[in-house]
């Protein structure tokens, strides 16, 4: 008898471990600082709340059309022209349910079962989880502070066997780190002379310091950029994302979200058009996890965690504590537990070296931060 696969025989994303965790101590009455979980405390901006109230009177939400209303199509494809300067068609938009969403149709649309995909570690988990549940082999790259956490050409070419694909992120999760204009250019003049398709994770952008993150769609027509409403636009829960999807790419996108999605969200598309038109409290935002991350830049240190990750963008810092611990995970329990103080254990992000890393969210209030690095250097004395 052949073998069965079980496709669901994937490491859980430990995160929502930790968000369990933190959640029983809340229940129980003790304070918890979440500096776990990876998503903005404030609420979606005014003018997307109207929209959506507006929307829930009109009249029946029904489907829209699998590739998302053409309204909002538009309205990201303008976004493209006025956020950086490049013309992408509308008809290149597709809408998904979440970024997640997008994770699936671009993989099953550009990769065959079996087919090598490289990333760099650390990175988001589920890159490695969705591709190894689709019968893809993740190819891993260990990248460190000499390449910024970041994957290079030069790691690609030293894999041992050709890849059919390459994922990167800028800002990254967990590092918070940009890549560089040119060498992203670089990477997708590289992926496309190969013919290996690029996948370009840009969820975080909009949230930078300092340094604007450049979009793969202005160097490559070829490259699958995904987004999302999540981030930057503070939309979680509405699960809305999109894709630039390359044109031979288009078709199969669209069957595969037309059998299992039917539509994103229409609610949630409705509403996301009033995104683009808030950007006095998304800049308000902005500039409060700018204070964040100053606080814990310098205030962490101070508890110990010296060895910091350049946080470029997004709301992550990633700190290295090997001279603190061996276990990460059981370091991270053990500070929830202490301080109240809920953190990720490096190990989500990097299976092979994350046991001497841990990852701090600095997207919650500037106060809870404060109070988080004051319990956490008061815990290292």
């Amino acid at each position: 008898m052949t073998a069965r696969v079980n496709r669901g025989a994937i490491p859980p994303f430990l995160v929502m471990e930790v968000m369990r965790a933190a959640d029983a101590r809340e229940a129980a009455g003790e304070d918890v600082y979440h500096l776990e979980v990876g998503q903005p405390s404030t609420a979606a901006p005014r003018g997307v709340l109207d929209a959506a109230k507006a929307a829930l009177n009109d009249d029946v939400l029904g489907y829209t059309l699998a590739l998302g209303a053409g309204e909002l199509r538009q309205a990201i494809a303008e976004h493209y022209k006025n956020f950086y300067g490049i013309d992408i068609p509308a008809a290149r938009i597709v809408v998904t349910t979440g970024a997640s969403g997008a994770f699936l149709l671009a993989f099953l649309a550009a990769f065959e079962a079996g087919d090598r995909v490289a990333l760099a570690l650390p990175s988001y988990p589920g890159y490695r989880h969705i591709l190894s549940a689709l019968g893809n082999r993740p190819v891993t790259m260990a990248t460190g502070p000499d390449s910024r956490f970041q994957p290079t050409v030069e790691m690609i070419e030293a894999l041992p066997e050709p890849v059919q694909g390459v994922i990167v992120a800028s800002p990254s999760n967990p590092a918070g780190t940009v890549i560089p204009e040119a060498e992203l250019a670089r990477l997708a003049s590289y992926c496309d002379d190969r013919d290996r398709r690029l996948v370009s994770d840009e969820i975080y952008h909009g949230i930078t310091y300092g340094a604007e993150a450049a979009t793969a769609a202005a160097f490559s027509d070829r490259a699958i950029v995904i987004n999302s409403f999540s981030k930057y636009f503070s939309m979680t829960g509405w699960r809305l994302g999109w894709m630039v999807v390359p044109e031979d790419l288009l078709r199969p996108v669209e069957s595969l979200a037309q059998n299992m999605f039917i539509s994103p969200p229409t609610l949630s598309q409705r509403a996301a058009l009033a995104a683009f038109d808030c950007g006095e409290e998304i800049a308000a935002n902005i500039a409060r996890y700018a204070r964040n991350r100053e606080l814990l830049l310098e205030e962490l240190p101070k508890a110990g965690f010296t060895a910091l990750a350049p946080a470029d963008g997004a709301f992550y810092i990633y700190a290295d504590v090997s001279h603190m611990t061996n276990d990460s995970q059981a370091f991270c329990q053990r500070m929830l537990d202490e301080t109240g103080v809920a953190a990720t254990s490096g190990v989500d992000f990097d299976p092979e070296r994350g046991n001497a890393y841990v990852r701090f969210s600095f997207s919650g209030s500037t106060e809870d931060m404060a109070e988080a690095v004051r319990r956490l250097r008061l815990w290292q004395r």
